[in-house]
């Protein structure tokens, strides 16, 4: 059980991994996540291909965010998933670390010290609402990092400065000379995905999405916290409806920043 971290030469196992478990291969976000994080993954003792992957992105001292987390159905209850779940924590240290989990994965984190803060609901379909009209495309990306990091409380500088080559868009909204929230959308497996959205407020956010959604020919999915109801009707009345529900899980701490600032992640488990 050899744990090893994974390159870009990896991609293709990856996938193959995901597709296995009934995930999408979702190879624009491997790559993006082996870049801004660290990768593991042990290698399936029949020769083929990986039989479990684990990914942790840091962000500065305080932040880690957990990632990717699969094993083989056929190496499943061996141990290997324990394995790089501790081999994951311990390179997040002292750091506060979160994730989503399913149904099928919180026993294991709750096992390694995990607890349920949330339920984040995701919702996919084609937009049908109109664009606000009051935001614009982003022209200085280190007005939105340094605006996040004011607000998420940790350091993903790393992760934002990719955003111009990775998303599809990023916008920024204003008031009175002064940002009040970003947001970005980017491709995965024929899907646009909505995130991340940090606003002042949840009218701002709603701008943002709005946005960035409106006249997509791909459906949307966006990921929102269960605890604000008003912003999941505004979803489900443009026709983006529930379509599966996770939890997201803390270990070590309280997550830092401002989390009512924090609308949709940068994607699925990133934070």
């Amino acid at each position: 059980m050899q744990i090893r971290r994974l390159t870009e030469d990896d991609l293709p196992a990856c996938s193959r991994l995901a597709l296995s478990r009934d995930w999408s291969a979702e190879s624009r976000k491997w790559r993006f996540l082996l870049e801004v994080g660290e990768a593991y993954g042990i290698d399936a003792p029949d020769g083929d291909g990986l039989a479990a992957t684990n990914i942790v992105t840091l962000y500065g001292d305080d932040h880690a965010v957990i990632s990717m987390v699969l094993t083989a159905e056929r190496y499943g209850r061996q141990g290997m998933g324990r394995a790089l779940m501790e081999h994951v924590l311990a390179r997040a240290g002292e750091r506060t670390v979160s994730l989503h989990a399913t149904a099928y994965g919180r026993p294991l984190y709750e096992r390694t010290g995990f607890r349920a803060v949330a339920t984040v609901v995701t919702h996919k379909g084609m937009f049908t609402g109109q664009a606000s009209g009051r935001t614009h495309k982003a022209d200085d990306i280190e007005a939105v990092v340094a605006f996040d990091a004011a607000r998420f409380g940790a350091d993903r500088s790393a992760v934002l400065r990719r955003m111009p080559g990775f998303h599809e868009q990023v916008r920024v909204a204003e008031r009175d000379g002064r940002m009040t929230g970003f947001g970005g959308a980017w491709r995965n497996d024929g899907t646009l995905m909505i995130g991340p959205v940090v606003a002042d407020d949840q009218a701002t956010a709603r701008d943002l999405i709005a946005d960035l959604a409106a006249g997509s020919t791909l459906p949307v999915r966006l990921d929102l916290d269960d605890s604000r109801p008003d912003l999941v009707d505004w979803a489900v009345e443009r026709g983006v409806p529930h379509f599966f529900t996770t939890s997201a899980m803390v270990r070590g701490g309280v997550l830092p920043g401002d989390q009512s600032k924090l609308f949709a992640p940068t994607m699925q488990a990133l934070g």
